[in-house]
């Protein structure tokens, strides 16, 4: 089974962790026997448009051609408009820059499918090659396509609706995506949560519990920011220092708000209660999953929320933000804690619980880890989509 993944989120040099999840999704289809090929289109930045920010600079550092982990991956350019102007059209200005590419590599490569990981404009461009090369199309929505891009306009909600029906299947990352998108477009879609590789899970005696020894540690990882609540985080550990003097606050990534937040946590006293580690290495991340009491990471606009069943696998209970991606798998009271969007006072309520009470916290992360390790694995979420493939491929 040949398969051509269409996603503008894809880890390149300058970001690692950009689309880590549909790598790790992809890596799992190939050891279950897929042949495949990843477009990851990339904002064409000639001069001196690169000059414009650090994120367009980093856009022309991306090379044409990359193989990460044994997976081919392609970056042609296609032209993107500053904050996402013109939004609506994106798809096909993707199909356009994608199209050459497509007809120089189907020859050697001759796909049966393509799989889009987000519907604008990474579906609109798949299902243009889709109805080029009659073959079926595959798209993966994520929370950006239900919570910015259909509101933004009638003409992105006219786009994502034409994605949609024109589709083979549809599917969602979360149960609580899944019924979202049933309500706004009338479509079933099929869930198949992201997950971990049960190997990945740290198990040894980690360096970092001696570090932070008699510390109670809290930990994000995230890339930072505004929507990830970080800023808040640090506000939450602000009002809960009177009560727990030896709190620490560990947050790992790296983003374009790392240096509002660093200015946050010095204007707020709170350099002995807060590190910055930043951006660190998949392994070294299991590490401090291993190494904490808590991860918290109040986002409120989460696809699904990888980090947070990375965080469970390791018997760690989490918080996380009701009615998000993750919303469904961090159960309340049972594996985690849920808390308003953007609500500091339910955040602080949150964290001084899970700290007063450490038996039930750890009952939480004990349930949590069953619940992953059973049904959130990267093999599981191969199973189910390959399964899925199959299916799309014996209608035609």
């Amino acid at each position: 089974m040949r398969v051509l993944h269409i996603t503008h989120l894809y880890p390149r040099p300058y970001d690692q962790l950009l689309g880590i999840a549909m790598h790790n999704a992809i890596k799992a289809l190939e050891a279950q026997g897929c042949i495949q090929k990843v477009l990851s289109p990339t904002a064409w930045a000639p001069f001196p448009i690169m000059y414009l920010s650090h994120k367009w600079k980093s856009y022309s550092q991306v090379p044409n051609r990359d193989v990460i982990e044994g997976i081919e991956a392609y970056y042609p350019r296609y032209l993107v408009f500053p904050k996402a102007l013109l939004l609506a059209s994106s798809g096909v200005r993707m199909y356009w820059g994608i199209k050459r590419l497509v007809r120089e590599i189907e020859p050697k490569f001759p796909f049966d499918l393509i799989h889009a990981h987000m519907a604008l404009p990474d579906g609109y461009a798949g299902m243009l090659i889709s109805m080029e090369y009659r073959k079926p199309l595959v798209v993966t929505f994520q929370a950006t396509d239900l919570d910015i891009s259909a509101n933004r306009s009638q003409d992105c909600l006219s786009a994502l609706e034409r994605v949609f029906s024109y589709a083979k299947q549809v599917i969602s990352p979360s149960p609580r995506l899944a019924k979202a998108f049933v309500s706004r477009f009338r479509i079933k879609p099929v869930v198949i949560g992201y997950g971990i590789s049960a190997g990945e899970v740290f198990t040894g005696n980690s360096d970092l519990l001696s570090a932070y020894e008699g510390r109670r540690v809290l930990l994000s990882v995230s890339r930072l920011i505004s929507i990830k609540g970080i800023d808040l985080n640090i506000r939450a550990i602000k009002q809960l220092t009177k009560k727990y003097e030896n709190i620490l606050y560990l947050v790992v990534g790296d983003g374009p708000e790392r240096t509002k937040l660093e200015e946050l946590t010095r204007d707020l006293g709170l350099t002995s209660y807060v590190v910055f580690v930043g951006q660190v290495s998949q392994e070294q991340v299991m590490k401090y999953m291993a190494s904490c009491e808590v991860f918290t990471l109040p986002s409120w606009q989460e696809t699904f929320g990888l980090v947070y069943v990375e965080a469970m696998a390791h018997a760690k209970p989490v918080i996380a933000v009701r009615g998000q991606g993750v919303d469904g798998i961090v159960i309340y009271g049972e594996t985690g804690l849920l808390v308003k969007p953007r609500d500091l006072d339910s955040l602080v309520e949150a964290l001084d619980f899970l700290l007063s009470h450490p038996e039930e916290a750890r009952a939480m992360g004990e349930r949590a880890r069953k619940m992953v390790l059973e049904d959130y694995t990267w093999e599981k979420n191969a199973e189910k989509t390959i399964e899925l493939y199959r299916e799309v491929l014996n209608e035609r």
